[in-house]
């Protein structure tokens, strides 16, 4: 059925709920994995005032706590997965817009299902808040499983 499942993680509790059920699914079906996690650039504005606050390369700053980061969250991705029994690409990208940078890396690897968490926001505070989730389901025909 599926043969490349792509699983997105921001990281969060819900987030590995979305990983869990994605190596679930992929274990039987003897499908791929790719975990991708998302992470917006620096902003030129928060750039400046860690500048004015003293911070002498903020960019480099932020380099650093992004590679800790994504140390300890693939770190633990690398463990799940060997539980389940599911060797997963983990690949991290840099984008203004996570829900674009999915879609365009389901397509571009060829995924045939895309694995995602979602708070099930509604109205207002969907509005409010946004929902990566909610565009990347308006922007791909690729399978979405959301879990929540």
């Amino acid at each position: 059925m599926y043969k490349h499942i792509l699983i997105a993680t921001d990281g969060s509790e819900l987030a590995r709920k979305g990983l869990e059920h994605g190596l679930s699914l992929a274990k039987p079906l003897g499908a791929k994995v790719t975990v991708l996690t998302v992470s917006e650039p620096m902003r030129p504005e928060v750039e400046r005032a860690a500048r004015m606050g003293g911070v002498d390369d903020p960019a480099g700053c932020f380099d650093q706590q992004i590679d800790a980061i994504m140390k300890e969250r693939f770190a633990f991705i690398e463990q799940r997965g060997s539980e389940h029994g599911i060797t997963a690409d983990l690949m991290h990208e840099i984008d203004d817009s996570p829900a674009e940078a999915i879609v365009r890396f389901a397509k571009l690897r060829g995924c045939d299902l895309i694995v995602m968490s979602s708070h099930g926001r509604r109205g207002v505070q969907k509005v409010l808040l946004g929902s990566q989730t909610s565009e990347v389901l308006a922007n791909t025909t690729i399978p979405v499983l959301v879990v929540r």
